[in-house]
């Protein structure tokens, strides 16, 4: 069985926010009309947006305990009716279960929904017991940069005022951050004692739009003249009275490199709860590298494809690897880093990985709105440096589904199907399961660890992730 133990957490002092928020225009059936998937999406969908890639196979449901008791087994739900506006892997990997796409707003058991319905109309609809959504109400608090920093530094300031000075010192895994305005007087206090190179990022942007590095003040007081100086002509939104809200942080300059070039990983979390807090992490996940080898040098501290990772970023390089997509899959860097420094070196880092991913939910937890109705499959970036530290980048609450290459597609959808085997609306589980596919629970009320008899490390984080039709390793 697995072992359990509890993480001291600030559950004493953190407050549970739980206010709707007010909807006041536009109507309720506009929000409806401007959000309901349209039928050229239909359409997309029909001709499928992964060219060239072969559809995801129906798979079997996960295997049972032959040992189960069948009275405790829920009765399995007719066809499953499902909802989305997403032309990529979800939808196929929806499709390959035998489920069936409705357009209609209410009758539905599953909603893979974009982000914007949730804010805009789930506080104005009732749900039935069965139905299924992919994002809780206010995710924004794990997932908006500034307010990820915010609720980090909450923990870390509680932690403090208790005494447990190890455990505050375990937060430490995100660079220094302030937003901007509103904390730009204490940043140049800051950037006046320490100096060095900080990174730009806006709160809500994504896919490295905006994003740039400086390393003097100048280059900031041009920012809040024109603060859209940096981003491209086509990303530029309707002029604002004020700059946007930035956040900006010490630029990690010691990454660890391979071949020369920076990377970051991405990492798949599934949370089904937040109270209680039952968390699981896919073992799988990709690296995602810069295309120009690293350089501290000044000179090139302007040259994204140097120091971003997005691939939105680097596939505009001149001889973009196409079929890397310049990613490699997170088993292969693991095997890297093994040769490099040991097994039990690496097996340390990333056990310390899931361990920045399980604090990380448990600052939030008791700020999130609890919704039984509610899950959510994040996307974490991780960045390793030069002394094999991790530090949290960011957290996505809509990780792209798209796929670039033969295996992005195959990955996305294994993970996808075990993501959908644990939200299990087909009724399908026992409910008990410690591992369903590639994903292993790491927090359910304490921290998960896995059985020594059946795994020899820490963590399966980077491990291979065993199929009925895969050989052995």
């Amino acid at each position: 069985a697995a072992r359990f133990f509890k993480l001291p957490s600030n559950s004493d002092r953190l407050g549970t926010s739980r206010t709707a928020r007010s909807h006041q225009t536009p109507s309720h059936s506009q929000r409806l009309q401007r959000l309901r998937p349209k039928s050229s999406h239909r359409a997309i969908k029909a001709k499928s947006c992964q060219q060239h890639i072969q559809p995801p196979r129906a798979r079997p449901p996960p295997r049972r305990n032959n040992n189960e008791n069948n009275d405790k087994m829920p009765r399995r739900r007719p066809t499953i009716k499902f909802r989305t506006s997403f032309a990529n892997t979800i939808y196929d990997v929806m499709t390959a279960r035998g489920w069936k796409e409705t357009d209609s707003d209410t009758d539905w058991d599953f909603h893979w929904a974009e982000r914007e319905w949730v804010y805009e109309v789930f506080d104005t609809m009732h749900l039935e017991p069965h139905q299924r959504l992919n994002h809780f109400r206010n995710g924004r608090e794990l997932c908006r940069k500034d307010l990820l920093v915010k609720n980090l530094k909450r923990m870390k300031r509680g932690l403090q005022r208790d005494g447990q000075v190890d455990q505050a010192k375990a937060y430490d895994f995100m660079p220094l951050s302030f937003v901007l305005p509103r904390e730009y007087a204490m940043f140049v206090e800051e950037f006046k004692r320490s100096g060095g190179v900080w990174i730009m990022k806006p709160i809500g942007s994504a896919q490295g739009r905006g994003i740039f590095l400086f390393s003097r003040l100048s280059e900031i007081s041009e920012w809040r003249t024109d603060p859209y100086r940096h981003l491209n002509k086509d990303d530029k939104d309707p002029p604002r009275a004020e700059p946007e809200a930035y956040i900006v942080q010490r630029y990690i300059e010691n990454p660890y490199l391979v071949g020369g070039k920076k990377f970051d990983m991405r990492l798949y979390v599934l949370v089904t709860s937040f109270s209680p807090l039952v968390a699981y992490m896919y073992r799988g996940g990709f690296a995602r590298f810069s295309h120009t080898r690293y350089s501290s040098d000044p000179a090139d501290i302007a040259n994204n494809f140097v120091h971003l990772t997005n691939v939105a970023i680097q596939k505009t390089a001149e001889n973009y690897d196409a079929r890397s997509g310049g990613k490699k899959d997170l088993r292969s860097v693991k095997l890297l880093l093994a040769a490099e420094h040991g097994m039990a070196a690496v097996d340390r880092v990333f056990l310390a990985i899931e361990r920045v991913v399980v604090r990380s939910l448990i600052a939030v937890q008791h700020v999130m709105i609890a919704d039984k109705h509610c899950f959510e499959l994040y996307g974490y970036d991780v960045l390793i440096d030069d002394e094999l530290k991790p530090w949290l980048i960011e957290v996505n609450a809509s990780p792209s589904l798209s796929a670039n290459t033969k295996e992005d597609y195959q990955l996305k959808c294994d993970m996808l199907h075990d993501c959908l085997d644990i939200v299990d609306v087909e009724g399908r589980l026992r409910g008990d399961e410690r591992s369903v596919g590639g994903f292993d629970l790491v927090y359910d009320g304490g921290v998960v660890e896995p059985d020594p008899q059946d795994c020899p490390w820490s963590t399966r984080l980077g491990t291979k992730v065993e199929r009925e039709n895969d050989g052995g390793d």
